[in-house]
């Protein structure tokens, strides 16, 4: 866990902002019921604002995916357990591989050996070659995230090495290929793609894209080496910035969740005081995600992620790639 820590607050969150993930949940399905009856009475101009909500609310189940990861969803452990086996197994993605994966993000930000950022974490990694990989992580999101996380798995060097892990985490990509091959062979024997792609597909393809476009928010392009000087936070203002974050399990405040990562999500909130500058580097929380989008957008021509690369390129460079 990094940065220091603080004493927690004694009071508790509000329960329904530790109600959440069941909140985002139930919208979800109530989105998804009106969404398949839009499609089956051809009210598409019903349809795409409908597609455009579950994409969003499935961006909120994929960070439920990264709460239980911390152990965090559930207070029943083999609930928590399930939770993000099934998650995962709906993204074609091992719980265990994402588990393990995100641990070395965590225990290395924005260090070569961060999985999750390769390769902008890599000085070694050409400009256009980190350039290609941000085009198809940003516009392939549900294809190129689960490349991100199998490579950490099977490249050579792997730090993966438990027998019993790697045991587990083939199991589990059994599992999603077994759920994947009854869900397309359903659809395929009544004949209902066409529902199939309104409700998963085109939602899940803007989901992994939005999971995709927040980690670069939360880390591209800063290039410093403790938590508020790799990491962008989002602390709204306004009612429709508070629902967002809502709705995202408080992961906009992604630098209290770097400081503190056995945190509840509900408290994250709480801790809004540790995000503040405590040194030259460090990025002051953004009101909005457009105006984070904004300072990320300047290092997308050359995007890169740490402290290295202040080590790897003359003074100055840097600044100048920025600029251009």
């Amino acid at each position: 866990m990094n940065g220091t820590s603080r004493t927690i607050e004694p009071h508790e969150p509000h329960w329904v902002t530790k109600a959440a993930f069941p909140v985002v949940m139930t919208i979800f399905y109530l989105t998804q019921i009106a969404l398949g009856f839009a499609v089956y009475q051809s009210l598409y101009w019903l349809a795409v604002p409908l597609m455009l909500v579950s994409s969003h609310l499935m961006h909120g189940i994929l960070i439920a995916l990264h709460e239980a990861s911390h152990g965090l969803l559930r207070k029943n452990r083999t609930l928590n357990e399930i939770d993000g086996i099934l998650i995962a197994a709906f993204g074609g993605m091992s719980f265990s591989l994402y588990r393990v994966t995100h641990q070395s993000h965590h225990a290395h930000l924005a260090t070569e050996r961060d999985e999750e950022l390769w390769p902008f974490v890599h000085p070694g990694v050409s400009r256009p070659a980190r350039i290609l990989a941000a085009i198809l992580e940003l516009g392939f999101g549900m294809l190129y995230t689960p490349f991100l996380f199998i490579r950490a798995f099977v490249r050579q060097g792997s730090t993966i090495r438990k027998k019993n892990l790697r045991r587990r985490i083939w199991a589990e990509f059994g599992v999603a290929l077994c759920l994947w091959i009854v869900i397309l062979g359903a659809v395929a024997w009544f004949g209902v793609w066409k529902y199939f792609i309104w409700i998963y597909l085109a939602p899940a393809w803007l989901a992994a894209n939005m999971q995709s476009l927040r980690k670069y928010i939360e880390h591209v392009g800063l290039l410093g080496s403790t938590v508020n000087s790799s990491t962008r936070s989002i602390v709204a203002r306004g009612w429709l910035g508070k629902l967002v974050a809502f709705t995202l399990l408080h992961e906009p405040f992604h630098g209290v969740h770097h400081r503190h990562s056995g945190l509840p999500h509900a408290k994250l909130p709480q801790f809004v005081a540790l995000l503040e500058p405590a040194a030259p580097n460090d990025q002051p929380p953004f009101p909005s995600y457009w105006q984070a989008f904004r300072d990320l957008f300047r290092s997308l021509a050359n995007p890169r992620v740490g402290a290295q690369w202040n080590i790897a390129e003359p003074v100055g460079t840097h600044h100048l790639a920025k600029a251009g």
